[in-house]
């Protein structure tokens, strides 16, 4: 992993997991990086296959491929919405009359 062999002193690295997640399905990766690093490092260190995310988070929380990690968190990789939520739910008023 990122922090093993990598130079840092022993006690500067951090854990995060990186996820993705579809309706029924999701990958995690948990990842030890060096203290510092950021979102974008934490998503190219993980290495999932397919299409770019359509956005980050942190615990749900948007953020810049720049920002710095702490350890412990959870980096999510969100999908493009399929539908706008405000015409989700116009479609679900119609269904249910």
């Amino acid at each position: 992993m990122a922090g093993e062999g990598s130079g840092t002193i022993r006690g500067e690295v951090i854990h995060v997991e990186v996820i993705r997640a579809w309706p029924r399905h999701h990958e995690s990766r948990g990842l030890t990086l060096p203290a510092g690093a950021t979102v974008a490092q934490a998503v190219a260190e993980a290495a999932f296959e397919g299409e770019a995310p359509a956005g980050l988070a942190v615990f749900g929380e948007a953020v810049a491929p720049e920002r710095v990690l702490a350890d412990g968190d959870r980096v999510e990789l969100l999908r493009p919405l399929r539908l706008d939520p405000k015409e989700a739910r116009r479609r679900r008023a119609v269904a249910g009359k």
